[in-house]
């Protein structure tokens, strides 16, 4: 093999496994609860990868009309250093003002003390519906549909 089909067979390779980076990147998980999604964000998170998690769940939307609500979980990330929380900020209102529009309800968990204090201090907290974790979220979902679990 040459230098030159070598080169080709990597790049071939690279973007295979970019690909799947980003299918595994935003998991979308169907919730206990009817037209309910989570989305649990783990990890590295930079611009790219929000635009990726938007793009993405803009696309399920659109493919699952009957979605309702979406729990995004930011318990544990971690950010880029030198875009961090204000990206972060930018990106979740571009995210809530996208699936307002689609008729869904953005719903956020898991949130940093400092993350709290940029949302805070840029005046996007009141805008944002939010949960101490996905459990708070689903167990006021659950009762405003009028749901309960039972133990037998």
């Amino acid at each position: 093999m040459n230098q030159i089909e070598e080169i080709a067979q990597l790049k071939a390779t690279i973007a295979k496994y970019e690909e799947i980076i980003s299918e595994t990147s935003v998991p979308i998980i169907t919730s206990i609860i009817d037209n309910t999604i989570l989305l649990p964000v783990v990890g590295y998170t930079d611009k790219e990868r929000m635009e990726r998690i938007r793009a993405k769940v803009l696309e399920y939307a659109g493919d699952h009309r009957n979605t309702e609500a979406a729990v995004f979980d930011f318990s544990s990330i971690r950010l880029a250093e030198e875009e961090g929380l204000e990206m972060l900020t930018h990106e979740l209102q571009l995210m809530r003002s996208e699936l307002r529009l689609m008729g869904i309800r953005p719903i956020m968990v898991g949130f940093t003390p400092p993350f709290v204090r940029q949302m805070v201090s840029t005046g996007v907290a009141s805008e944002v519906e939010s949960y101490a974790n996905f459990k708070s979220a689903l167990q006021a979902l659950m009762d405003e549909k009028g749901l309960s679990f039972s133990r037998e």
